[in-house]
């Protein structure tokens, strides 16, 4: 029997509003079943499919895989004039590949139960359009099954992530990490207060073993429990309030950053594919440009304006209301869904996993600096950056590599990643 699917308690509204943003921008992989499936649907037949090829190529010769063929312009062959999926609108939702069925659906496995989260890269998850996420539980679950059928068969029996290497808990334990951190970034404050807040109780849990040694009791359960709410107080009076407060990056946190956020604000496919990602000579010279961290912004992504790396050193000018709600629903819903460590983010321990999601929140508000420098409103360049940064978290395959694991943990060790989120992370302030 499938594992059951349960929502979390952030409240995060979501509903497909047909944009077709998801079939213009992505390369889908198919299976073998599901490419059978669709070639024996008969779109030769159809006057706007025939002779056309519907899959491409997605590995090499000597592991060959395949996708759903793309037009001209990024978009999937099967997307129709209306901006709807011709497999489904024929076939039924069934019909297409699970790939498309799911997104943007988050679905990670926690033990006796899977967690639903939504990928942020969607326009209606930013912006929190729909019904509430508890009420697709039934489409939930029927994808959850298919996965259990297919691709994360035996998930039932995964372990949960470590701590950090070597040091493992219970998965009750880590889904309490996972409560007591989303409730420091529902707290009040300003987003990045509490981003260093969190920050601040991972530090001091990195030197912590929880499992017993030395005669000495587990910290686990409800004790364990306590101990977070006790440095969550401990923050709250420990964690200076003002930003200014914060001593400016230095410069192996400013040289760390700068490639992180190379990579968080790229588009490789698609109408979005940004102009310095067409050729391997505008990659190689794209990350120089950002090694040096001056002149102007390269355009890793169609959005990108012509902006100078001096913009994203310049605060936005406040957030509203509905910025702070879309930066603070981001955070909580990639905790409490787990997508911030293990399978979901390139197999990162728990505190690792936090310190990459408090630098994907301060690349993405570097981002809006420099959208908002092209002409954007603020909250439409805070949107549209999480909306960039979330497409990468955890899908990003370079964002997994040794190297950039390492970048993480230097900036972490060297205490360069608060100074990196109330750098900027700050607003309404002078440099």
């Amino acid at each position: 029997m499938p594992l059951p699917v349960r929502p979390l308690t952030v409240l995060q509204n979501w509903d497909c509003q047909s944009c077709s943003a998801c079939c213009r921008q992505y390369h889908v992989s198919v299976t073998p079943e599901e490419r059978a499936r669709i070639e024996a649907q008969g779109w030769e037949k159809h006057p706007d499919l025939a002779g056309v090829p519907l899959f491409a190529r997605a590995g090499g010769w000597l592991s060959p895989a395949w996708r759903l063929n793309s037009r001209a312009d990024g978009a999937c062959v099967f997307l129709g004039p209306d901006n709807r999926c011709r497999i489904h609108d024929t076939f039924g939702s069934a019909a297409k590949p699970l790939a498309c069925r799911i997104y943007p659906y988050a679905l990670v496995p926690a033990g006796d139960h899977w967690k639903l989260g939504l990928r942020f890269a969607c326009p209606s998850a930013a912006e929190d359009r729909g019904r509430p996420l508890a009420e697709h539980l039934a489409e939930a679950r029927e994808y959850a099954a298919a996965l259990e059928a297919g691709p994360a068969a035996g998930v039932a029996a995964a372990a949960p992530p470590p701590l950090r290497k070597g040091d493992a808990v219970p998965w009750g334990d880590v889904l309490r990490i996972a409560t007591a951190v989303s409730g420091l970034l529902a707290g009040g404050g300003s987003v990045e207060r509490r981003w260093r807040k969190v920050l601040y109780v991972v530090g001091l849990m990195r030197h912590t073993t929880l499992a017993g040694a030395g005669g000495m009791k587990a910290v686990t359960g409800d004790l364990l429990g306590k101990m977070l709410r006790g440095l969550a107080e401990t923050a709250e009076a420990e964690v200076p309030a003002d930003p200014a407060e914060v001593p400016r990056p230095g410069w192996v946190g400013r040289m760390v950053f700068r490639p992180l956020a190379a990579l968080y604000a790229r588009k490789d496919t698609g109408p979005d594919r940004g102009a310095a990602q067409r050729s391997a000579a505008g990659r190689l010279l794209s990350a120089v440009r950002f090694a040096r961290g001056s002149g102007r912004v390269p355009k890793t992504h169609a959005a990108i304006p012509d902006a100078t790396f001096a913009a994203g050193e310049t605060p936005l000018p406040g957030l509203s209301d509905a910025a702070v709600s879309l930066l603070t629903r981001w955070g909580r819903v990639k905790v409490e869904s787990g997508q911030f460590c293990g399978p979901a983010n390139f197999g990162l321990p728990v505190w690792d996993g936090l310190e990459a999601l408090a630098a994907a929140f301060a690349a993405a508000m570097w981002l809006a600096r420099v959208l908002a420098a092209g002409g954007r409103p603020a909250d439409e360049a805070v949107t549209l950056a999480v909306r960039i940064v979330d497409d990468n978290f955890g899908f990003n395959k370079l964002l997994g590599r040794s190297r950039q694991k390492f970048a993480l943990r230097l900036l972490g060790s060297k205490g360069e990643l608060p100074k990196l989120v109330a750098w900027y992370g700050r607003t309404g302030q002078g440099k």
